[in-house]
């Protein structure tokens, strides 16, 4: 560059090329000896970018989460292509550490990168891109020209008992979700998509997410809600393959060509009534999840992972877990499962009521939403006694295309020709 300056992105391609880490810390540059040493260096582990399907599906569940919906101010197909284009490859950048776009040091031009993640690890992040069904129709139009390759199963989500929902933070043209165990470095990759969306795109509504309320893999312990529960017991895994075959991935042949390998995500803002649920009885918390709430078991036993016997009867004859409990109400239908991949909100205080706005972001990814997340919902939002302690605030559908191959880009398949 002429100047004596050394950047960021010719450091690590020299740390990569001498075989002698170089970090970026806290305090500055610091020096890794050894591969081995660092990789065992906290935060600067990565996931792949390309690959079958997209990152942040399967991975090994994080700690925090940015997810952005937003919505399309343009009706030229190209643009939305172009954007894809352009995400794909600032998100190849920042998955593996690097500034979202070359480093230039015009004092004339904006960054091509924010900056705030310039001095911190990659920490797992992955983005996942999503579609929503009104860019294939909107108010009756096809303004895009892409009506003939919506999917079957990105059909609006019907209306479900109990929903209060906002409709300006549900919904969306389009999804990034970054997850990271560096909350920094996720919110600094939406940002970062957000401003290279400029001119084709605007936010519609965002939520960060902190403590995962969900294990995607066995190396992971079952965490605790903002309730005090452990959650997602029995999700599926990612180790699962035959699982997930079943129910999260598209496969081929089913619904149109541009989604095998890819997935549907649902996103639903549940606001839990903390206040209320603080001040019940612990038998109640209990008996409304079906669970002991400090080892996690079934009701009735004593290890977490023990079966759920919905046949038990306890000394009066009554069932053990009761007939509106979460777990039963959950559970009825196999067919039904969904990968669950939720992160825990909260976003300060409702003035009006003087409570905590906070409770649990669901996210789930499944292969067929009208047939897997629907009829189970609709099941809970009817029975589940745990409506009471809770309310569905916001509600989301996207399509997630399969991962990018090396040289493409997110989508492609569905933009070809275009």
């Amino acid at each position: 560059m002429g100047d004596g300056k050394i950047s960021r992105r010719e450091l690590l391609r020299l740390a990569g090329a001498g075989g002698a880490g170089l970090t970026l810390g806290a305090g500055g540059y610091a020096a890794i000896r050894g591969t081995a040493d660092a990789a065992a260096v906290p935060g600067s582990s990565t996931v792949p970018f390309f690959g079958r399907n997209q990152g942040g599906i399967a991975t090994t569940q994080q700690e925090h989460m940015h997810f952005a919906a937003l919505d399309l101010i343009t009706d030229d197909a190209a643009e939305v292509r172009d954007l894809f284009r352009a995400w794909t490859e600032a998100g190849a950048r920042m998955a593996q550490g690097d500034p979202a776009g070359d480093e230039n040091y015009s004092q004339f031009l904006p960054p091509e990168d924010t900056g705030e993640a310039f001095d911190l690890h990659p920490a797992n992040l992955t983005l996942t891109f999503g579609i929503g069904p009104s860019i294939f129709e909107k108010d009756g139009e096809d303004s895009l020209g892409l009506a003939g390759t919506k999917p079957e199963a990105l059909a609006p989500l019907p209306p479900l008992t109990g929903d209060v929902l906002d409709e300006a933070r549900s919904d969306g043209d389009l999804c990034v979700q970054a997850c990271a165990d560096d909350p920094q470095v996720a919110f600094h990759a939406v940002r970062n998509l957000v401003r290279i969306a400029r001119g084709i795109a605007v936010v519609r509504w965002s939520q960060l997410g902190f403590g995962r309320t969900a294990s995607t893999s066995k190396t992971q312990s079952t965490p605790r809600n903002l309730m005090g529960l452990k959650d997602g017991t029995n999700n599926i895994k990612s180790e699962d393959t035959d699982l997930m075959g079943r129910f999260v991935w598209v496969p081929d042949g089913e619904g149109p060509s541009w989604m095998a390998g890819g997935t549907y995500l649902v996103a639903r803002r549940i606001r839990m009534l903390i206040e209320v649920w603080d001040r019940v009885s612990l038998s109640e918390q209990e008996t409304s999840i079906g669970r002991h709430k400090y080892s996690g078991a079934p009701i009735g036993k004593e290890n977490e992972f023990a079966p759920v016997d919905l046949s038990a009867k306890d000394e009066n004859g009554e069932p053990l877990i009761a007939e509106d409990a979460h777990v039963r109400l959950a559970r009825q239908n196999e067919d039904e499962r969904i990968l669950r991949r939720g992160y825990s909100f909260t976003d300060g205080f409702d003035a009006e009521r003087g409570q905590l706005d906070a409770g649990l972001f669901f996210i789930s990814f499944q292969r067929d939403p009208l047939r897997q997340f629907v009829p189970l919902q609709q099941r809970l939002a009817a029975n589940d006694r745990l409506n009471e302690y809770i309310r569905h605030t916001a509600s989301a559908l996207f399509a997630i295309p399969p991962g990018p191959r090396e040289g493409g880009y997110v989508g492609e398949d569905l933009f070809r020709g275009i």
